[in-house]
Order: C-alpha cells, then sequence, then structure tokens
C-alpha cells in the first residue's frame, strides 16, 4: 500500500488526483488516499442533481458541487469529515466491497466505536450510517472511495440536500435518505479531526510505510484533470439524465404554462399552453427558450472548460435567452483550485433574478389583456 497526501481540501483537485494515479500515473502497489474537502455536494453518476440538492440553498452558503463517477446517491462532506481512497489495478477483479470495508470497520472499532456494514455500500454504528461507499472501475482498475462523517455539519447536510417542491417529472434515479450520525458522538475520548486521521491512516496502513510525493508535473495534470472532468460544467450538468421540467405562472393575459424537455443539461425541446392571450406565437416562445443551458436557480455560472470556444451555438443561444459566462475563480492556492463561491453566488443571484425578469417581461409585454 502507498499513502499519498494530497495536501488539498479543493474536491475537484482531490478527484483529479484519483483519477490521475487510476488512469495515466500507475504505482507499483494500491494507491491510498485519506482527504477532506470543504463543503461539497457528491452527486452520483447516474443522478439528476436537480432532485438531489438544495440549489439555491447550496449557492448561499459556498457548497460546491460536483459529480462523481461513481454510481450510488448524493452524499455532503466538509472539513469536518473525511474521505478515503483506494486505487488498485487488477485486471480480472469484479466490484467487491467487503475487502475495502472491512479494514476501515475495523479501524473505527479499534477507535472504540461499535461500528457495521450492512451488507452493501454503508457502515453504520447504532443502525446509523456514518459511511457510504461507491466504487467504479476504469480499465484495469478499481477505485474504491467512501465518505466518513466525523465531526460533519449534519444540519447543513440536510438542508443542502432538501429540494424545494415543484412539480418534476423524472425518470432518474432517487436517493435514499438515510439517518446519521458523527463517529466522534460515539468514541470514549473525543479526538481532533487530525488525530482521527492521524489513527485511521497508521490501520488502514497496516504497517506499511510507503509514501509518494506528488511531483510539479503530477501536480500540473492533476489540475488539468480536475478542471476537464470534475469542474467544468458539461462535467457536472452535462451529464444529467433526461428529465421533463413543468412550471406554470399567472399573468394579466392569462395562465401560461410551460414543459421543458431538458436534456445533458440542455433544453432540447419546449412546449407552452394556456388560456392566455399573446401576440407572439407559441413557436416564438418555445423558440428563444430551445438550446438554452437549464439552471433550476442562482448559482456560480458553469467553468469554461480549456480550449472551449465562446461563439460555439450553445453559447449563442445562452446569449439570446440572456444567459452569459461567469467563470469560477479557481486558481493554484491550496495546490488545487480555490473557489470565490462566496462572491459568485451574490453576484449570480442576482444576474439569474435578472435574466429571469427579461424572459418573464418580454411574455407579460407580449400579453394582450382583453376585457369581456
Amino acid at each position: 500500500m502507498i499513502y499519498i497526501e494530497t495536501g488539498s481540501t479543493d474536491v475537484y483537485y482531490n478527484f483529479g488526483l484519483e483519477n490521475y494515479f487510476a488512469t495515466e500515473k500507475r504505482l507499483p502497489d494500491t494507491v491510498f488516499l485519506f482527504w477532506r474537502t470543504t463543503p461539497t455536494l457528491m452527486v452520483g453518476k447516474y443522478q439528476n442533481i436537480l432532485e438531489e440538492i438544495n440549489k439555491p440553498y447550496a449557492d448561499a452558503h459556498g457548497i460546491h458541487l460536483v459529480r462523481r463517477m461513481s454510481g450510488g446517491g448524493t452524499i455532503y462532506t466538509d472539513l469536518g469529515g473525511w474521505q478515503f481512497t483506494f486505487v488498485e489495478h487488477s485486471p480480472e477483479q469484479q466490484i467487491e466491497f467487503a475487502q475495502y470495508i472491512g479494514p476501515v470497520v475495523d479501524a473505527v472499532r479499534e477507535l472504540g466505536a461499535d461500528a457495521s456494514f450492512n451488507g452493501r455500500n454503508d457502515l453504520l454504528i447504532d443502525g446509523r450510517k456514518f459511511s457510504g461507499n461507491a466504487q467504479y472501475r476504469l480499465g484495469d482498475c478499481i477505485v474504491h472511495h467512501g465518505s466518513l462523517l466525523y465531526d460533519t455539519n449534519i444540519e447543513q447536510m440536510v438542508a443542502s440536500t432538501t429540494v424545494d417542491p415543484y412539480k418534476i417529472l423524472s425518470k432518474s434515479i432517487k436517493s435514499v435518505r438515510d439517518r446519521v450520525t458523527n463517529i466522534s458522538e460515539h468514541l470514549p475520548r473525543r479526538l481532533s479531526g487530525e488525530e482521527f486521521k492521524s489513527c485511521m491512516v497508521r490501520h488502514l496502513m497496516r504497517g506499511s510505510t510507503d509514501t509518494y510525493t506528488v511531483t510539479p508535473e503530477d501536480d500540473a495534470r492533476i489540475n488539468q484533470l480536475a478542471q476537464e472532468k470534475f469542474a467544468a460544467w458539461d462535467a457536472i450538468y452535462g451529464k444529467n439524465p433526461r428529465f421533463n421540467l413543468e412550471r406554470t405562472g399567472r399573468f394579466p393575459g392569462g395562465k401560461l404554462t410551460f414543459r421543458l424537455d431538458v436534456q445533458r443539461g440542455v433544453i432540447r425541446s419546449a412546449s407552452v399552453w394556456g388560456d392566455f392571450f399573446s401576440t407572439l406565437s407559441a413557436e416564438a416562445i418555445t423558440g428563444a427558450l430551445t438550446g438554452c443551458r437549464y439552471y433550476r436557480a442562482a448559482g456560480p455560472r458553469r467553468p469554461v472548460g480549456p480550449g472551449r470556444r465562446s461563439g460555439c451555438a450553445a453559447e449563442k443561444r445562452d446569449r439570446r435567452c440572456g444567459l452569459s459566462d461567469q467563470r469560477r475563480g479557481h486558481g493554484r492556492a491550496d495546490r488545487g483550485l480555490t473557489d470565490q463561491n462566496a462572491a459568485l453566488s451574490r453576484a449570480a443571484f442576482f444576474a439569474q433574478f435578472i435574466v429571469f425578469l427579461r424572459i418573464w417581461a418580454c411574455i407579460f409585454r407580449e400579453c394582450v389583456v382583453l376585457s369581456r
């Protein structure tokens, strides 16, 4: 087993590092990572983001959003919790959780908590979940990663994964929201986050002292993978399952209902009906929406990946609908991609609000009120 200290709390960087050692940099033994992130919602590979998170809350509280390469449900992580990753090259190995989860259960038990494995992918203490695990294969490589709720902000976790009720018809998979607990609540002696990490790493390394230090060349490539595969808009929203959304509003000209067919985060088709009167045709209204990228609520615009052409058709349609790019502030601080979410969230809120007013003002302006 070879341990790598990531040196970053940036989720995009850490997933980029995980991907790098799974696909490009092969070490002679299983790679082990133990890391944490600033507040983040990690969505499963096959999930519809809009069903899994409370995006307005996440934006307002600077919570990052990322889509994992593994399946499973949405999890919330912050600096009070930890993530662990095993990267193992094994051409014939099938998806198997027990061999990776067993040592984690033993490590938590050694600290004094009565941990158990539920037989699928969750770890429990007194019937309450403290760890979710996921696994996927990349070529001849198995990547197993999991979360550990140690001193996580449970209130924020619940609030950020509670979606406001609105009519959304979807064909995607819903997450199962389990009751959860922090490991720290079950230990005979409270440990600091770093003490907990040291104990877990020591146990999981099983006596091995092998380590690997990320080189500047590694770091540059990891940052590139982080941006392209995890931080980019297409990586997060573009992989959303297809879904239909229906919205209704009442105006002086009558009642207006929209139905949008959203695929890979883009409105592919739209229809409109109601008892309204308008000088615009329904085709003109729906045509203005078709091809736009769909944002459920205010939030930082999608990051623009390297080499993206600003004149692409999707961006031209975005501009037609009043949507413009707003780059997220990812730099190289903390060996990762720092995020200026607080400032961007405020700016994006007002930008999105203005876009909303533009669209509905256009429809409102064209509606003809007929007195009866």
